[in-house]
């Protein structure tokens, strides 16, 4: 076995070290910066009088979004009591198993955009679950963006307070 000169064994931890820290910093800052974008990464429920409430943070920006399953699938909801339904990206829906229904148009922040009208069996947000719920697939849309709008929020009750939203589910 070749005996390693000095030089370069130091030469190679030097180099091992810094790539390991750059690695860790990158890590750090990532994960950082990912629960600032989401800081409802772990949506918690409480059951209280018969109801189920979560209660989520605003982000840095003052959006409300969250983790959920849409037909048991992860996804990043961004909470829009401006939109009228739930609506999911078209890689998205594929993932999701979610099927084109009806052929429509959509006015968007984008500018009307074609869309297909869907139904989803089951969407959950931490222990609240909505089922068939009405939504639209927005080709246009970011491939990893949910916006959850009213036709979801619209069954539960919810309130907004110093950066706090609480959305409450009464059981049936």
């Amino acid at each position: 076995m070749a005996l390693v000169r000095p030089e370069l064994r130091f030469l190679l931890t030097f180099v091992g070290f810094w790539f390991v820290l750059l690695m860790a910093t990158a890590w750090f800052f990532g994960a950082w910066d990912s629960s600032r974008t989401n800081p409802n990464q772990q949506v918690t429920s409480q059951t209280r009088n018969g109801s189920v409430e979560v209660e989520l943070e605003a982000n840095r920006q003052g959006h409300y979004l969250a983790n959920g399953t849409i037909n048991n699938h992860p996804v990043t909801l961004i909470l829009d009591t401006g939109a009228t339904t739930v609506s999911v990206s078209q890689e998205i829906a594929e993932e999701a198993g979610l099927e084109r229904e009806q052929r429509g148009r959509a006015r968007t922040a984008a500018g009307t955009v074609d869309v297909w009208s869907t139904t989803i069996r089951e969407l959950h947000l931490g222990d609240i679950t909505f089922q068939d719920v009405s939504a639209t697939i927005n080709p246009s849309m970011d491939p990893d963006m949910v916006l959850m709008g009213m036709s979801a929020l619209g069954q539960i009750e919810f309130s907004q307070q110093q950066g706090k939203l609480t959305l409450k589910q009464t059981q049936q």
